[in-house]
């Protein structure tokens, strides 16, 4: 799981979990991993199936559609501290503060979801993410996950 620093925001705040996977999308957008349209897709994703994950996570990803316009595998963080809904029901209520976006070609993005879920089931993992001060130090947290 490789991440640069130009693909991590900290500290965001969104209104909707749309602008959230919009955000997502557009990170893997301008760092030619995908062309515009793969944010539609990520879009129709969520529509389909939540992509909420539990344990404070939503990991945003294209349609099989959509695999079209990815360039190359790439994914996107984003850190949320205030959370976001993303629940279709609000009297279920489905807080997400870190957001993954990601593309995968061939199928690449099956072992990447494996991998973030793997980390992300220990909620002690998802707070250090949701409290990083830096964009290193989610670099770090997520290359010492590789490692385990």
């Amino acid at each position: 799981m490789k991440l640069n620093k130009n693909m991590i925001k900290l500290k965001q705040h969104y209104k909707t979990k749309e602008e959230a996977i919009r955000a997502a999308g557009q990170l893997l957008v301008d760092n030619d991993c995908v062309a515009p349209n793969y944010v539609d897709s990520m879009l129709a994703r969520n529509k389909e199936v939540s992509t909420y994950m539990g344990n404070f996570i939503a990991i945003p990803h294209g349609t099989d559609e959509g695999k079209k316009y990815i360039k190359k595998t790439g994914i996107s963080f984003i850190q949320i501290p205030e959370g976001i809904d993303f629940s279709e029901d609000s009297s279920d209520p489905k807080i997400v503060t870190v957001v993954f976006g990601i593309a995968g070609l061939n199928n690449e993005h099956l072992d990447v979801l494996s991998q973030i879920a793997l980390f992300c089931m220990k909620v002690d993992n998802v707070a250090k993410l949701a409290d990083a001060q830096n964009e290193q130090e989610v670099i770090d947290l997520l290359e010492e996950a590789n490692q385990e």
